[in-house]
């Protein structure tokens, strides 16, 4: 996907813009089968691990934030710089229940008082960006990081703006399965079809980076979310859709729900689809397990 083309959408949510993807997206993605009301139960969550995002301790030195030296790329559409640390909880499927959005260009460091390794700005060719948070120290906050995959990026305090994330979306490659939560609590599950061998949809947390209208009528008229998250393999994907992020979609028929048969992206049925652009915002949090621990 690239952002090609932006308008702007999401009246409850202001100045979220909608992320544009080429027509050569379209082999990346799939979905079908109308919205189910008697949809499977989802499986249930075992007991929730310790939280997610932790509290930083009052008596805690807060590291030195280092300036940002000149020439710092900012993090765009492209595959995000090297050298940010990898999440340490990838599978943790504790809803991430905060979000940081840039108010100003930002520097986002290794580690808390580390190396700046990179700038996020407040959107990314136009779309206004919002990272959950995943970890707090004194001073510094840690976020998903867009355009890679399992990667964080740590913040210190100041240019940012809070917000209240209260979805979240797990999909279960095992069972092809995606479930949609709010305040921790399953709405809806639907069946899926995900990336086939050599191209499996990336394990572990990621985020809803925004939306695009549908390119080709494959997508079966239904906008299209773009997400945080790249395939692990980047050679492995056609030709015309290296650089492309993974996306959640639907399709012009349902004929390969339940089977994996995308280039990584997942595709769902298109009311479902619809149900998700209506109800959830960019910045919410998107988990892709195996498969959930039964209780």
């Amino acid at each position: 996907m690239a952002f090609d083309r932006m308008i702007e959408r999401w009246g409850r949510w202001p100045l979220v813009a909608v992320v544009g993807v080429p027509a050569l997206l379209v082999l990346a993605l799939l979905v079908g089968v109308a919205l189910r009301s008697d949809a499977p139960a989802p499986t249930r969550r075992a007991a929730a691990p310790p939280p997610t995002v932790a509290v930083p301790h009052e008596d805690e030195t807060v590291p030195p934030a280092a300036p940002a030296p000149p020439g710092l790329p900012v993090i765009d559409y492209d595959p995000a710089p090297a050298g940010f640390p990898a999440d340490p909880h990838p599978l943790d499927v504790t809803p991430l229940t905060e979000g940081v959005t840039p108010t100003r260009n930002i520097a986002a460091y290794d580690a808390p008082g580390g190396r700046p390794r990179a700038l996020l700005a407040p959107t990314i060719s136009g779309v206004e960006l919002t990272m959950p948070v995943v970890q707090r120290r004194t001073g510094w906050t840690a976020v998903l990081l867009p355009s890679a995959s399992r990667r964080l990026a740590w913040l210190p305090d100041g240019g940012w703006s809070p917000v209240v994330l209260r979805d979240q979306i797990v999909v279960q490659r095992r069972t092809h399965q995606l479930t949609w939560y709010r305040h921790g609590r399953p709405v809806h599950t639907w069946p899926v079809s995900l990336g086939q061998p050599g191209q499996e949809t990336p394990l572990g947390r990621t985020f809803i980076l925004g939306t695009t209208p549908p390119p080709e009528p494959v997508y079966g008229g239904v906008d299209v979310f773009a997400l945080g998250a790249v395939p692990d393999d980047p050679e492995a994907v056609p030709t015309g859709l290296r650089g492309a992020h993974i996306g959640l979609h639907s399709w012009q028929d349902d004929d390969t729900l339940g089977e994996d048969v995308t280039n990584g992206c997942i595709r769902l049925t298109r009311s479902a689809q619809r149900t998700l652009l209506d109800e959830v915002r960019p910045g919410t949090e998107l988990v892709v397990v195996d498969a959930l621990t039964t209780s």
